[in-house]
């Protein structure tokens, strides 16, 4: 173990992001005591395929864990799954557990993800889901096994997969969302009228520009939605896929800065001791200096890494995180793969294939400069465009590659 070293890490979230900070203290040869808390009783897994091939029953639950059980064992792990963080004492440096334990450490990796948000009043309907953890995951899978007429609420990243699993396994689909066009957000609309059109071949019935009041019950199950506007629509089974909250709600009172997720500097620390890394981390973005919190597999990964490293430098030895987001859907034929930060783009340009063929890279560019770029159905052209992402390249100097 490195001089000076923290003698007791405590990672808090059995996550991708945990396992990565994990791994990557073993990996750079930290011997001290390593301690690992999870919510969830499972070993960390992959949450991308919940909404993909777990759900359409292409693959098991046993397919999606990270790591095999040996593995786990070989990082010499306190492995404490099944109960939560409950509360964070920074002074003393310990951590309580929902199991009344306490844990104590000198360097603390907070790693606690996000969860489902939730339509109001839907706890405890039958028929109503998210999809955040397994057992949501397979909760739905059960569901759609019945063919059930399936409303989506939400055209994000888990609305949209999950409406083209459903229609891939028979079920008759809605989607509601508030956007112009699924994922809309994300892809913006020329791309977005693409994809409503791609949903609209496969069966799914479209409701763009249109928000969820409530859900309609009868005898404790969901039996609809009702819009804002008074309009009702049918359905067995409800999935609601608005987005996601981080999970900080542990450290009130704690010192630690949270705002939307656990506030860092450009080296993931957040003080008194305290990283974070994953869906959960906001860290100032290195050209803007605006916060940024990015809920992708990729980024968990990088970033657990990388508070690893810096927590055995040191705060006064840190070094800044600096990562292109990566993301990635599986829609019927399509393969979509986003580079950067979309959002807020101004200026999007298709740079090589077209929306006719549906296969293409777009470049999207924020103030002159390139954010982001995205391919459907081009991933290795697509590749060449991730340097200008990271350069934030004019967007008039770039070049087709």
């Amino acid at each position: 173990m490195r001089t000076g070293a923290p003698s007791r890490i405590v990672v808090v979230g059995a996550s991708a992001a945990g396992l990565s900070v994990v791994e990557g203290l073993r990996r750079e040869g930290y011997t001290g005591r390593l301690t690992l808390v999870g919510e969830e009783a499972h070993l960390p897994y992959d949450r991308p395929p919940l909404s993909k091939q777990l759900l359409s029953g292409e693959w098991e639950a046993e397919r999606l864990q990270l790591r095999a059980s040996g593995a786990v064992n070989a990082l010499d792990l306190d492995l404490r799954l099944g109960t939560a963080a409950v509360s964070l004492d920074t002074g003393a440096g310990e951590v309580a557990l929902a199991d009344g334990s306490r844990v104590g450490y000198d360097a603390l990796a907070v790693a606690t993800g996000t969860r489902a948000r939730r339509l109001r009043g839907t706890d405890g309907i039958s028929g109503v889901h998210v999809l955040r953890t397994l057992e949501d995951a397979l909760a739905l899978r059960e569901d759609l096994a019945a063919k059930p007429h399936l409303v989506v609420v939400g055209g994000g990243f888990v609305g949209a997969e999950t409406a083209a699993v459903a229609r891939g396994l028979g079920c008759e689909v809605t989607l509601v969302t508030d956007t112009a066009q699924p994922m809309g957000d994300a892809l913006g609309d020329g791309l977005g009228t693409m994809l409503r059109a791609v949903h609209t071949e496969h069966g799914v019935r479209l409701m763009t520009g249109a928000l969820v009041d409530h859900v309609l019950t009868a005898g404790g199950r969901a039996t609809g939605v009702r819009l804002v506007d008074g309009r009702t629509i049918a359905a067995d089974t409800v999935l609601v896929g608005i987005g996601a909250q981080p999970n900080v709600e542990w450290l009130a009172d704690s010192g630690v800065p949270v705002s939307d997720g656990v506030v860092c500097d450009a080296t993931l620390h957040a003080g008194s001791g305290v990283w974070a890394a994953g869906d959960v981390a906001s860290w100032p973005h290195p050209l803007t200096g605006e916060p940024v919190r990015v809920e992708h597999r990729t980024n968990a990964a990088e970033q657990g890494l990388a508070v690893a490293r810096n927590m055995l430098a040191g705060p006064e030895r840190a070094t800044p995180f600096e990562t292109v987001p990566y993301v990635w859907t599986d829609q019927y034929d399509l393969k979509i793969q986003i580079y950067g930060r979309t959002r807020g783009a101004d200026d999007v340009r298709i740079v090589e294939g077209g929306l006719a063929e549906r296969r293409l890279v777009a470049v999207y560019g924020k103030n002159g400069r390139v954010c982001a770029a995205v391919g459907i159905n081009m991933a290795r052209a697509l590749r060449s465009y991730r340097p200008q992402v990271a350069e934030a390249t004019t967007i008039d100097a770039r070049s087709a590659a």
